[in-house]
């Protein structure tokens, strides 16, 4: 295990409040656990904690699935195992739940079990303030600006750049030069959803899904919209510059937080499974929960990253904004600090770090791996229009888009070598690697 040998973090003990919120670190959790088992012997370590832990009945569903699912995560009288991803999220009573836990630490087919928490998508409005849960993250200038003298805004716009034809942050990453455009290339964004009506993104979608109980895949948030807009969005957009980078990519949507912004990590695992399932090349996660220095990745994660590289799917994820530089670098947030999957920051119009982003001050997975743009990026929204965020969610979308470009161009490389061809095509920066990883994000 990429933790060493078997870390006891990795069978959480879970408070004693369902619902109940850590000091200092808003952590919100549902009651239930999320398992992680061994594929090949999935049913002892279930047939384990229904004897130790007399946990709810079991319903298997498979990564196509999606119109049950959202349901069935609903029910308090079930437990939901996703077969092809060996993830179960397991319905336990109270006073069970430290059963449980000793149960999964002595059984050798369950490899993590750790309390299921609750998912936000809610931009901070004070750069001092503590992250709290998921969240899609990003922020918007006009809640952060007055914390920021002239000066300093004037640095992080940088030189200036023609956006009539390309916005500026497709012109860094040089993909008004390439050629490639990730045709047949399926990449999954997993949100708030999508405007299906947008102009620009109408014939584009080839498969949605919501696993938001009462919800449908319909973007009510903007976040969601964004993203996908910045991943594949179209080469001619109905108005303004082009603003996506694999402009015939073939878009997954996978809507796991609701249109206030919420959801749980059990939804997010749903969307995986959902993702890998239908053939998704690159998995775009611009959400993300904050972490305390020296804390170790979530094992959960970590797994389910690995064996979706094993099946060929790339997973980027936003490396959080809670920085507020200088003086204070936090670090990589969760689930972006899990080694297998891609950690990105976000950098200004002058190609600095933008001064939300966070940096990789934890080791064991918990580096930045690629800088792109996130800051000012214009990108479609929901109503037929557009707008301008900044974050390390809009950051995450360009990577998404330009690991499309290398699928595209190298048709039958595996997972791991789209990563390392992505990584290697980095331009080198100034800054530490700890802000930046390998460097500017470049499409190929």
């Amino acid at each position: 295990m990429a933790n060493g040998p078997m870390d006891r973090r990795a069978f959480g003990e879970h408070p004693d409040r369902p619902h109940g919120t850590l000091s200092g670190q808003g952590t919100e959790y549902t009651g239930r656990y999320v398992v992680l088992l061994e594929p090949g012997d999935q049913e002892s370590g279930l047939n384990a904690l229904r004897s130790a832990a007399d946990i709810a009945s079991v319903e298997r569903v498979r990564g196509t699935d999606a119109a049950q699912v959202a349901e069935l995560l609903e029910r308090p009288d079930v437990s939901v195992l996703f077969e092809e991803l060996g993830a179960a999220v397991v319905e336990v009573r109270p006073e069970q739940r430290h059963a449980l836990v000793t149960s999964a630490e002595a059984e050798p087919s369950i490899i993590a079990a750790e309390p299921e928490r609750m998912v936000y998508a809610s931009p901070i409005t004070a750069p001092q303030q503590a992250p709290t849960e998921f969240f899609p993250a990003y922020r918007s200038d006009e809640e952060v600006v007055a914390h920021h003298t002239v000066a300093e805004i004037a640095a992080a716009q940088g030189p200036a750049l023609d956006e009539e034809n390309w916005t500026w942050g497709l012109q860094a990453i040089r993909a008004n030069l390439s050629s490639l455009t990730g045709r047949d290339v399926k990449i999954a964004v997993i949100d708030t959803g999508v405007d299906t009506d947008h102009p620009d993104l109408v014939g584009r979608i080839e498969a949605s899904a919501s696993f938001v109980p009462g919800e449908a895949v319909e973007d009510g948030n903007g976040h969601g919209t964004h993203c996908i807009g910045t991943a594949a969005g179209p080469a001619k957009p109905r108005q303004g510059p082009r603003y996506g980078v694999a402009c015939d990519a073939r878009i997954l949507v996978a809507k796991v937080l609701n249109n206030a912004g919420s959801g749980t990590d059990g939804q997010i695992l749903a969307g995986m499974a959902w993702a890998v399932a239908h053939g998704a090349r690159v998995i775009s996660m611009s959400l993300g929960a904050g972490v305390r220095p020296g804390e170790l990745f979530p094992q959960t994660y970590e797994k389910l990253a690995q064996r979706a590289l094993e099946r060929g799917t790339v997973i980027v994820a936003a490396a959080g904004n809670d920085s507020h530089r200088p003086p204070e670098i936090r670090p990589v947030g969760r689930p972006a600090n899990c080694p297998s999957i891609l950690a990105v920051s976000a950098l200004d119009k002058a190609l600095t770090p933008s001064f939300f982003s966070n940096g990789g001050i934890n080791g064991q997975g918990g580096e930045v791996n690629i800088a792109a743009p996130g800051r000012d990026v214009r990108s479609a929204a929901p109503g037929g229009g557009y707008q301008s965020l900044s974050g390390t969610s809009m950051a995450t979308p360009h990577v998404a888009g330009v690991l499309a470009l290398l699928a595209q161009a190298n048709p039958h490389a595996s997972a791991a070598d789209l990563k390392v061809g992505l990584l290697s095509g980095a331009f080198p920066l100034t800054q530490p690697a700890r802000d930046v990883g390998s460097g500017l994000l470049q499409a190929p």
